[in-house]
């Protein structure tokens, strides 16, 4: 790699104008070319105010300089990701923030595309030819013999039953599902518990 080689970076940038700032990896096609991030959702903070870009860190320019990269963006992102206003990153190591999933949820309710496309019935049609689908090339449950099928529930149900849980509001103490029982028995709201074992 000489000096004047396409760079691989994590970048920062800020605004002149304002606290907002946003993290990010690039991979140039050609030594010091002109980027300056490649927002979408935030493109209006660039069109209004005035980015300034830093470079981080360089990283050789291989798939695993690429991935280094991807891994430190993480790192950059995910203290402050979900949390920080002023963060304008909407994407961390592929989970989206909260905010923009409940938009695009809404989005695509509006428009009716996605599963929001389908009528009641047609998810349900949809649903019962995934599991014959699933039954005729005996994939996930189906690939189980009835003794592997019990043998797992034994095991589930012993998980299950070791573990357990308090009543926040009575401190009662008993597995899960015999939690709900009481808890519903008592008018009490079921979330209000904590797994103590």
């Amino acid at each position: 790699m000489t000096s004047q080689s396409p760079r691989i970076y994590t970048y920062k940038i800020t605004f002149e104008e304002v606290l907002y700032y946003y993290y990010g990896v690039h991979k140039e096609k050609k030594f010091d070319e002109y980027y300056m991030g490649s927002p979408k959702t935030h493109k209006w903070c660039w069109e209004l105010y005035t980015p300034k870009k830093k470079i981080l860190e360089l990283f050789d320019c291989t798939d695993e300089g690429y991935d280094k990269a991807l891994e430190i963006e993480g790192r950059l992102i995910k203290p402050v990701f979900n949390t920080d206003k002023w963060c304008l990153n909407v994407n961390c190591n592929g989970k989206i923030s909260l905010k923009y999933r409940k938009l695009a949820t809404k989005r695509a309710k509006e428009l009716g595309v996605g599963v929001y496309g389908f009528t009641k019935e047609q998810r349900i049609e949809n649903g019962k030819k995934g599991g014959q689908k699933l039954k005729q090339n005996k994939i996930g449950i189906f690939s189980l013999t009835p003794e592997q099928k019990g043998e797992n529930g034994k095991k589930g149900s012993l998980t299950t039953n070791s573990q357990k849980w308090m009543c926040l509001e009575t401190g009662h103490i008993t597995n899960s599902g015999a939690l709900s029982m009481y808890q519903r028995a008592r008018n009490i709201d079921t979330s209000k518990r904590t797994r103590i074992s």
